[in-house]
């Protein structure tokens, strides 16, 4: 019984002496007798008195030594009971605000005891003020305490707090920045060794771990710190720290990675994660995220699989820093990723697969040799493949095998010659188009002038090539040529691919002139001729030289030669081809002649510096044809003749075409002014072209471009003529003269597969008619024949620049002596903006925005504009936007010409003397102009940083249009002067559809600003101005896109206007009744557009807004105010109203459609009623009894009628309508529940009773039941209504709980038809 007060004592008396030990804490034999006394104190069996040892050792710690204190602190828990854990906590934490050098020690000991949480909380808000100060040391335990402590309820709290005051950047840089940015220019990776910066990077290791460890183990954490990054309200508060924790917690947590990534996809939508934040993630967080590459590589191949532009760069960008940063082995795991996108077949992956490894190339040629082998497997895949593809992997691997340093890379050079050859030797062109591809990707990155070209940082030799590098070059170029000069298809795809070539790249001179000398020497022997040499022989149609510019004497002049070329192909009785031979058996077909062409103009562009009066003679002279004018004999031509006349037709207009191309870049007037009569040219042959192929519906025409993209996607079975023509009996049998027809016209042979011999054309010919089927209805869609007409460049565009749209004719000679101003005519400026719209869409409008038709393939949308994919998006959208001036003066004329017109008709657009042709002209360019602007504002990588520069420039141009800009506008000042300025053009909109156009437009730029509210009531305006507009007759009637037009434009007016409710009422409450009053064929005096051929679209569009509306509105809480509960009550009975009115429609417009959408969307009201609307009346229903009850007397008739549409969908069996039935009896009956739960609550129970509903058709007729008048009381016990006795209700509480009346049940639950 004496020993444990023995204990007590001595335990006393060396406290008391413990003081004096602190001073000799060391004795000679390094033995520390403080440490000793308290390390026994550990093993005491019993303390008797709690409270005064606590008191002794809290008193010894204030005083001791700071090299005692830490080892006196960390052994309290192991000293103490558990009952002094609270006295000691206090202590500690007052100690912690005094003595921040034991920070690490107390909060050790902190999370070791037993404390109450509110203490916790105090400490952990301690520490938090204090994260910007502490140690990097002391980071690691501090955040572990701040982990630890968090509970369920305060997680978010505390993460977004430690999110927003941890700055690890502040900690981190110091240590191993200048080590990182020394090692990085030295090696192009980081790594590092044992040294004396290894203390701070452990700590770093330390703290990533700790948070590790946390987010793995703890599900509130993780989940908190995903919560916390996805609230993060502004862009500019993201952190490189944020993006490090996704990839962790991705890492980590197999249950969250779906979420995170989409938390991630939002982010990187919203702009929020970019390329430099991405790259400062990777510099700063390296050494913890090299740990997780395998996660890093998951993440980048799960983005790498979306639609959307931006996340599929992200995904890329991944890859790219993954590649930079990292070792070797996930240098090769990236490879890998890539490389298995690359062979995955998806367009999108395998195009930004091959863009990261030529980005790599790029970045690390050493690393990138080292896994060529991987990159060289791709070569497996090469026929499931696009041309663009093709191109960026034969640069990818021929910059791996004839780089400079390419000593080890013989064995690649081996293998791509190897599959070269093989694949010019096919005989079936698709593998022969590879090897064409691959062959002079090859020879352009071994032929590259080092110092000009753009891979100058890939080759780095010297200005010319060696004469081992020379021969290898010209042996490879000669190969190509041998393989395919007896194939016209195949030498046409060569010149495209080696003009392309010389666009791209700077061919060392020695190349340069060897092609010069052995290639494009060869056009003059083979096209050109003397004008005074007219060709003799047995034509069909008598030869003439047409289409001059300058006046030739009769011995003087050159002239093309493609009418006997054509003849010698077409009407040749070998049965040859389209080929023929002169006197050294050399091939000439007029295919040939525009790819021919622009090799040649390009290639003395290079030599000459951008100069063509070596060339200019071929854009003054006349072209060997004949009458192309069909006049009177157009019938009585044969089938063959009148192919013959628009093959020849095909030709003229592709040579036009690039002789536009090649000299749209020369300056002088003269050459200008004979551009544009080219134009002219071509706008003349196009029209005569329509005449011929509206006559000639079995005709294909010659292909203009030749890449594998044309051959696989044209349909097998082609017409170019309209659906009418094929509508008189060109089906079956047509098909088969299209057949037979082929064989008379065959062009050189070719084995296919199964060794047959075939066209090599026929593929193509014969795979016109699906591609061409259904686009047009009356007319040729010429500008639809991508694949037969030749690419205009970017640079044609330039030619808008010329002039305003005028009346007045252009002189057909146009000398350099003329003094006028040259101008563009409606017709040619129609044929350029149609173009340019073309490839804005096909550009710069994203893939999910034009979605490809089931069974068509994705590569005809690309037929046509090869030459335009090798360019980017970017070069595009600074194309159009140099080119918003001249189509801004061209915009403001045209409105102009409308505004004068209809002054003149006295405000009648389409008054009397109206010249109809050149009004349809107008209004297309008017059209086609608004298409284009917003094709360019709409484009979706103005949201990247590195754009917004051009989207400032943008909206300058604009502005300047308006007044003349002050210097150093903001985005915004600039952005509401280019929205008024497009705004103001809506007083001479002519068509529906530039109207829809122009308010487009206006929401892109609306969607740009940040103070968007006046802008929307402008939108909203113009949109019921439009709506309100009375049309050029026949504008809604053509077809069924008119109505998809109305209903986008009236979405827009319901989704901009300041009231939708008021808005819907004022249409279904004022404009129908004035259509239902008015003779069958009229219109809604108020809305024009609204007629009862339209009325179903504004019918849907009004349900769909309505319930979008209450299903958007909150539906409150009964600690809100009484005002809002009034205000929301009021706008619920305005919707209720409004529905009342549509569904009530249904009675006079009755078709299957009307009721389809009453069914869809009234059961969608009513669902958004019982969800937003009965809480709301839970508690509303004592203060505003009457309101209450009149809202649900309203409802209870429209659910009634539609109880009624039940009924009548059942008994017309049509399935259609019956498949939304049972759903919407589901919620009717919910809805009887619902009401009477609301009674409960309101102790309004006896308020509450049933009826039977008889089941009635849409006038309230009764339907007459199947089965005998006596089971009447048994086919009703199924339909029974829900209502509420208002009398009963009031005398049920007369406080004012009252009733609600009958309440609506109507709708109620089942129609109960025995069937």
């Amino acid at each position: 019984m004496r020993k444990p007060a023995w204990a007590h004592l001595t335990l006393r008396a060396l406290l008391n002496c413990f003081w004096g030990l602190t001073y000799y804490s060391v004795n000679s034999d390094g033995i520390s007798v403080p440490r000793l006394i308290i390390s026994q104190l550990k093993w005491l069996d019993r303390i008797v008195d709690g409270r005064d040892l606590t008191t002794k050792v809290m008193q010894l710690i204030s005083v001791a030594p700071e090299n005692l204190q830490h080892d006196f602190i960390t052994s309290l828990p192991e000293i103490l009971g558990d009952a002094q854990h609270a006295d000691v906590g206090k202590e500690l934490s007052d100690l912690l605000k005094e003595n921040t050098s034991l920070t690490v020690p107390i909060l050790d000991v902190l999370s070791s005891l037993r404390l109450d949480p509110k203490l916790l909380s105090k400490v952990r808000q301690l520490m938090m003020d204090k994260l910007s100060s502490v140690k990097l040391d002391d980071l690691p335990v501090i955040i572990k305490f701040i982990l630890h402590s968090v509970t369920a309820t305060d997680a978010l709290e505390v993460i977004s707090e430690l999110r927003e005051k941890l700055d690890l950047q502040h900690f981190i840089l110091p240590v191993w920045l200048h080590a990182s940015q020394s090692k990085l220019k030295n090696k192009g990776q980081i790594s590092f060794s044992g040294n004396q910066e290894n203390s701070g990077q452990d700590c770093v290791f330390l703290l990533f771990d700790v948070i590790k460890s946390a987010v793995r183990y703890e599900k509130t954490i993780s989940e908190a710190w995903v919560k916390a990054i996805e609230h993060i309200p502004s862009v500019s508060e993201h952190k490189t720290f944020d993006l490090a924790m996704l990839i962790i917690v991705y890492s980590t947590n197999a249950q969250t990675k779906k979420y995170i990534e989409r938390v991630l996809r939002n982010k990187i939508r919203s702009g929020c994660f970019e390329e430099e934040l991405l790259h400062s993630a990777f510099y700063i967080h390296y050494f913890v995220l090299k740990d997780l590459c395998p996660s890093i590589l998951s993440l980048a191949q799960n983005l790498l699989h979306s639609l959307d532009q931006s996340i599929i760069l992200f995904g890329s960008l991944l890859y790219k820093y993954a590649f930079k940063f990292f070792d070797t082995y996930c240098q090769q795991e990236a490879i890998g990723a890539l490389v298995t996108h690359v062979c995955s077949g998806n367009e999108a992956e395998v195009d930004t697969a091959l863009d990261v490894l030529l980005e790599l190339v790029v970045l690390n040629l050493s690393a990138m040799r080292l896994n060529a082998v991987f990159v060289k497997g791709i070569l497996d895949y090469l026929d499931k493949m696009s041309p663009q593809q093709i191109r960026k992997l034969f640069s990818i691997l021929s910059t791996l095998a004839f780089s400079k340093q390419h000593e080890g890379s013989s064995h690649i050079q081996d293998d791509m010659h190897l599959v070269v050859r093989k694949q010019l030797s096919s005989t079936i062109f698709k593998y022969k188009l590879i090897g064409i591809i691959g062959a002079v990707t090859m020879a352009g990155i071994m032929a590259a002038d080092g110092y000009a070209c753009r891979s100058s940082s890939l080759t780095q030799g010297k200005p010319d090539l060696s004469n081992e590098q020379y021969t290898q070059v010209t042996s490879l170029l000669q190969l190509v040529h041998s393989c395919t000069e007896q194939s016209p298809q195949a030498s046409a795809l060569y010149y495209d691919e080696f003009s392309n070539l010389l666009q791209k790249r700077k061919l060392a001179p020695k190349v340069l002139e060897w092609v010069g000398q052995t290639i494009l020497n060869d056009f003059q022997d083979s096209f050109v001729v003397d004008l005074c040499a007219v060709p003799n022989g047995d034509y069909p149609f008598p030869v003439k030289a047409l289409y001059e510019l300058e006046e030739y004497s009769s011995c003087d002049g050159i002239a093309i030669n493609l009418l006997p070329l054509l003849f010698s192909q077409d009407f040749a009785k070998d049965g040859s081809g389209m080929i023929s031979q002169d006197s050294d058996h050399k091939l000439v077909s007029p295919l040939c002649l525009p790819p021919y062409f622009r090799l040649l103009r390009l290639c003395v562009a290079r030599q000459h510096n951008g100069n063509l009066e070596e060339i200019d003679g071929l854009l003054d002279c006349p072209i060997f044809l004949t009458d192309l004018e069909p006049g009177e004999r157009l019938e009585s031509m044969s089938v063959k003749e009148r192919s013959f006349m628009c093959s020849l037709i095909y030709l003229t207009l592709n040579w036009f075409r690039e002789v536009v191309n090649a000299f749209c870049g020369q300056t002088s007037p003269e050459m200008t002014g004979k551009v544009l009569t080219r134009l002219k040219h071509i706008v003349e042959l196009q029209r005569i072209l329509e005449k011929y192929l509206a006559v000639t519906p079995d005709y294909v025409p010659p292909l203009a471009t030749f890449d594998l993209e044309t051959i696989d996607v044209i349909p097998h079975t082609s017409t170019a003529v309209s659906a009418k023509i094929r509508k008189q009996g060109m089906t079956g049998r047509g098909r088969k003269r299209k057949r037979d027809g082929n064989k008379t016209f065959s062009h050189d042979t070719l084995l296919k597969e199964d060794g047959s011999e075939c066209d090599p054309t026929l593929p193509d010919r014969g795979q016109l008619e699906k591609e061409f089927k259904g686009k047009e209805e009356n007319t040729v869609a010429l500008q639809n024949n991508h694949a037969f007409f030749r690419e205009l460049d970017m640079e044609v565009f330039n030619v808008l620049h010329c002039g305003l749209v005028t009346k007045v004719i252009l002189d057909s000679e146009m000398h350099t002596e003329a003094t006028e101003v040259v101008q563009l005519q409606p017709p040619e400026l129609l044929f350029l903006l149609e173009d340019l719209s073309q490839k804005v869409e096909n550009m710069l409008t994203p893939p999910v925005g034009r979605r490809i038709p089931f069974l068509k393939s994705k590569g005809s949308q690309n037929i046509g504009f090869s030459h335009l994919h090798q360019r980017s998006a970017h070069e595009i959208a600074r194309c159009i936007v140099q080119l918003l001036t001249p189509m801004c003066n061209h915009l403001e004329n045209i409105h102009n010409y409308f505004q004068c017109l209809t002054a003149e008709n006295h405000g009648i657009v389409d008054g009397p003397g109206l010249q109809v042709q050149e009004y349809h002209l107008m209004s297309s360019c008017y059209q086609r102009i608004l298409q284009i602007f917003h094709g360019l504002f709409a484009w979706s990588g103005f949201l990247q940083p590195e754009n917004q520069n051009l989207l400032h420039l943008a909206f300058e141009i604009l502005t300047n249009r308006l007044n003349q800009r002050e210097p150093d506008q903001s985005l915004e000042e600039l952005l509401t002067q280019s929205f008024h300025y497009l705004q103001n053009f809506h007083h001479s909109i002519p068509s529906f559809q530039s109207a829809l156009y122009l308010l487009r437009l206006l929401m892109v730029i609306l969607e740009k600003s940040t103070a968007s509210d006046q802008k929307k009531e402008k939108i909203a305006s113009l949109a019921r101005q439009f709506l309100c507009r009375v049309w050029p007759s026949g504008e809604r009637e053509k077809s069924s896109t008119p109505n998809d037009q109305l209903q986008a434009l009236l979405g827009i007016y319901l989704e901009h206007t300041d009231s939708v409710l008021k808005a819907i009422e004022e249409i279904a409450g004022v404009c129908v009744p004035e259509l239902i009053n008015s003779s069958k064929d009229a219109s809604s005096s108020t809305f024009p557009t609204l007629t009862r051929h339209t009325f179903v679209i504004f019918f849907r569009v009004m349900m769909a807004e309505l319930e979008k509306t209450v299903r958007g509105l909150q539906a409150g809480t009964a600690a809100d105010s009484q005002k809002i509960h009034e205000e929301k009550l009021l706008y619920w009975n305005m919707a209720v109203r409004d529905f009342s009115i549509l569904i009530n429609l249904i009675k006079v417009f009755d078709s299957r459609p009307v009721l389809h959408v009453c069914l869809k969307y009234g059961r969608l009201f009513v669902e958004a009623f019982l969800k937003q609307c009965m809480p709301l009346l839970d508690f509303s229903f004592r203060k505003h009894r009457e309101d209450v009850l009149s809202l649900l007397e309203t409802f209870q008739l429209n659910t009634r009628l539609l109880q009624h549409l039940c009924g009548h969908s059942k008994i017309h069996q049509d399935m259609k309508l019956t498949e939304h039935v049972p759903l919407l009896k589901k919620t009717l009956e919910l809805l009887v529940c619902r009401v009477k739960a609301m009674l409960i609550l309101n102790n309004c129970r006896e308020a509450f009773w049933l009826g039977n509903l008889k089941n009635r058709d849409l006038q309230g007729e009764e339907i007459i039941s199947q089965i005998s008048q006596e089971s009447t009381a048994d086919e009703s016990e199924d339909d029974t209504s829900s209502l509420v006795s208002k009398s009963k209700a009031m005398e049920v509480d007369e406080e004012g709980e009252a009733s609600d009346g009958e309440k609506e049940q109507d709708s109620d639950n089942s129609d109960a038809e025995t069937d």
